[in-house]
């Protein structure tokens, strides 16, 4: 269980992963072992996943983003679960209750790109894509 020291050190964790223990600890009135024993406590019950990084897009090249709506016509999902963990562009997928079965999110340098693998994902169903225009968070 964890309380709200434990949701502190996420949120500051959230905010910059790279912070020192000894950091966290000032802010939130704590020894920086103190805040080590509780994110290995966090990590041992999976609350805290891993650390990552966030990067700029279009900064690597990758300056068309399309959110993609899969509509399967396969019952076959394992090997499209396959297939997407094969595509590094491929940024989110979501399994989605409501219009559609999976939410894709993908990260590419054109829109030709977006094309290429729309014809890929025509194996397992059909699909609807938006463009992102801008993101706002």
């Amino acid at each position: 269980m964890i309380d709200e020291l434990d949701l502190q050190i996420l949120h500051f964790l959230k905010e910059d992963s790279r912070r020192q223990w000894k950091e966290i600890g000032e802010l939130v009135h704590l020894t920086g072992q103190a805040v080590s024993a509780r994110i290995r406590k966090m990590e041992d019950a999976g609350i805290i996943k891993g650390f990552t990084i966030s990067t700029d897009e279009a900064k690597l090249g990758n300056s068309v983003t399309a959110l993609i709506t899969m509509f399967m016509t396969c019952t076959n999902h394992k090997s499209f679960h396959t297939f997407l963990k094969t595509k590094t562009f491929v940024s989110e997928a979501h399994l989605i209750s409501g219009e559609g079965c999976y939410w894709l999110k993908i990260n590419v340098p054109s829109q030709d790109d977006v094309v290429r693998f729309l014809d890929e994902l025509l194996q397992f169903g059909n699909c609807r894509v938006n463009m992102s225009m801008n993101q706002i968070k």
